[in-house]
């Protein structure tokens, strides 16, 4: 099934999906300027992540239901055409209620693209390539942070903050024709099995969710992603110049690693999981410990902490997206075809709604402290708000464990029982 015409059609959703990751880190990038132009502090610069990450986790239950029904062709080129709107009222507006709408939009938008693309290669390519190719699309899918964090930048810089913004409209009503135009749900000749019959969005919604995969791919989706969601979307730029004292060369360098490391971790994690199922929650907790000692070592180092150190942050950090996609997998695998999407929907909502409260807690925890405008934020104040990722990140764990036990009681009724540790250490020869 993997022919000429289905990478054609994955390729194209790829692209629609850096232009949707360019969108939605491209406030990071800009945060002096942003503040500059709409004259708002922390916590307002928070909001407007905040109202955009609100949305994209609020849409994703909607847009799930309305993707097992209209198919992804049609719901991947509405959200592009209102990302393109987004931006183009972005571009314009100089009011802070008009900033507002804008990112409401870039959310709305943004809310629709990945689920689809993940329904496209479950319905272009095997089975037994899904886990692996989903990771791969997120992992190319990062290069829109890269277009974010330098070619972006410049051009506000060049060209000016109007110019640049509306250049992603385009770039995004672009791909929206292509899409319309190119895309199809499935290959052709395929029989479509016919879907039973609508119990009702609620009756749908509570069907999903009452199955412990769904939950677990809810918390890990939870977990994993909020501390490298707030770097890479508003945090991370000011926090290593304004608070590490970096210049703007060698944070853009650490944004790009953060990238790469999302990349090759991708590949590791993808591999592991199509290895060996039925030990995913184990890439689950690793990434999080990483991630909960990398913080912990720069945040208790006096003074600024040497490359080498925001090096092991950023790693970890570009992990979690990675990690993130192991919790769609969950739901993908405990549900059936019907309602993926739903179950997609539901566990992609997670990481969205965790790195909203990353993002208003450290905004307010700023603004508490007076720590001014991002240009002027101190290193201090930037340990203090950081520190609240460890509340996330304990909620998540105890929702990843609890619902990894249900599953697990589930999957036993049905006769696949996880083998302990020590059975599986003793399949592989020991050396003398």
């Amino acid at each position: 099934m993997s022919t000429t015409r289905a990478w054609f059609v994955w390729s194209l959703g790829v692209m629609a999906y850096i232009l949707a990751i360019t969108s939605r880190s491209s406030l990071s990038a800009v945060a002096v300027e942003t503040s500059d132009r709409f004259g708002v502090a922390a916590a307002t610069l928070s909001t407007f992540a905040v109202l955009q990450l609100g949305v994209y986790g609020a849409m994703q239950l909607p847009v799930g239901v309305i993707l097992d029904r209209a198919g992804p062709r049609r719901v991947l080129t509405v959200g592009l055409l209102v990302m393109a709107s987004g931006q183009a009222l972005l571009a314009l507006t100089e009011s802070v209620p008009g900033a507002f709408a804008a990112r409401i939009l870039v959310g709305a938008g943004d809310a629709t693209v990945f689920v689809s693309v993940v329904r496209l290669i479950i319905a272009w390519f095997p089975p037994s390539s899904a886990p692996l190719l989903t990771q791969v699309t997120g992992l190319v899918a990062q290069s829109g942070q890269i277009i974010s964090v330098v070619p972006f930048l410049a051009l506000v810089h060049a060209r000016g903050w109007s110019f640049a913004f509306l250049g992603l409209a385009v770039l995004l009503l672009v791909s929206a024709l292509a899409v319309g135009l190119s895309v199809r749900n499935e290959p052709p000749g395929r029989t479509v099995p016919d879907l039973p019959p609508s119990p009702g969005v609620r009756r749908q919604l509570r069907e999903v969710w009452s199955n412990p995969g769904t939950r677990l791919g809810f918390w890990t989706h939870f977990v994993t992603p909020p501390a490298g969601n707030v770097f890479a979307l508003l945090w991370g730029f000011p926090y290593l110049t304004a608070g590490e004292g970096l210049s703007t060369g060698r944070a853009q360098a650490l944004l790009t690693l953060y990238v790469l490391a999302n990349a090759a971790t991708g590949l590791l994690v993808g591999r592991f999981v199509g290895r060996h199922p039925l030990r995913r929650s184990w890439v689950v907790l690793s990434i999080v410990g990483a991630q909960a000692l990398a913080l912990a070592a720069v945040l208790l180092h006096p003074g600024a902490s040497p490359l080498w150190l925001l090096v092991l942050l950023v790693i970890s950090m570009g992990s979690g997206g990675p990690g993130s996609l192991v919790g769609l997998d969950f739901a993908r695998t405990s549900n059936p075809p019907h309602l993926i999407s739903s179950a997609t929907g539901i566990a992609n909502s997670a990481g969205f709604f965790a790195s909203l409260l990353a993002l208003l807690m450290i905004g307010t925890l700023l603004d508490t402290q007076g720590a001014g405008t991002p240009a002027t934020y101190d290193l201090d104040a930037f340990r203090v708000a950081f520190g609240s990722f460890y509340l996330l990140w304990l909620a998540g764990l105890a929702g990843v464990l609890h619902n990894r036990r249900g599953l697990r009681r589930l999957m036993a009724q049905e006769g696949v029982v996880v083998p302990p540790l020590r059975d599986v250490l003793n399949r592989y020869p020991r050396g003398r």
